[in-house]
């Protein structure tokens, strides 16, 4: 069970870290938030365009290429075709790549077309899991430039292990545990939870 009963609101223009320990569903329910999968009861509500999980590539076409994936994804969010192709290869640096197969690419490779595909499109919320540890330093760099950009004008819902990088782009957090989760409007207080949690084993392990 990934969450259980759970009420809660995402405020507009908000970046929100979601902390858990690994296998607490942390990407699971950033799918359920995106819609990319269903709950198995309750309703999720929004009043506004949200991202796919970025990063995640699971909804490209493994014998597509990444140019024709990028082509599709546009149509579908109704932006200019030609705009998002140049901005995606631009930015993700995937050279002759980006005209093969997605199913020749790397995980990493996935990841960088995801990204940027997902910030070539104008999302009042982005869903961001760990996409800035992906390629080298130059490359994550570029991709937070690009990630505080959007934020300027969007709110986010963010999953990274750093808590540099949550304290420095997340001015809210919730805490995910044993399918529960807790709100916070400070983060710092959010950190510690989840950092006494860490302490303690899992669930199914007591």
């Amino acid at each position: 069970m990934i969450v259980d009963n759970l009420t809660t609101t995402f405020p507009t223009g908000s970046s929100v870290a979601l902390l858990g320990r690994n296998g607490a569903g942390k990407s699971t329910l950033l799918r359920l938030i995106a819609g990319t999968i269903r709950p198995t009861s309750g309703r999720i509500l929004s009043t506004g365009s949200i991202s796919y999980p970025v990063g995640f590539a699971g909804s490209f076409h493994p014998d597509m290429t990444g140019l024709q994936n990028a082509r599709f994804v546009a149509r579908l969010y109704g932006v200019d075709t030609d705009e998002l192709v140049d901005f995606v290869e631009d930015f993700a640096e995937l050279g002759p790549h980006f005209r093969m197969p997605l199913r020749t690419y790397s995980s990493g490779m996935r990841s960088r077309l995801s990204f940027g595909v997902s910030m070539a499109i104008p999302f009042d919320t982005y869903l961001v899991d760990e996409v800035t540890s992906v390629g080298d330093g130059a490359f994550r760099r570029k991709s937070i430039r690009v990630f505080d950009a959007r934020r300027e004008k969007a709110g986010a819902v963010v999953v990274s292990h750093s808590n540099e990088m949550i304290k420095r782009i997340c001015d809210k957090a919730m805490v995910l545990e044993h399918g529960k989760v807790a709100f916070y409007d400070d983060v710092n207080a959010a950190l510690e939870h989840h950092e006494e949690n860490l302490k303690r084993p899992p669930a199914h392990m007591q």
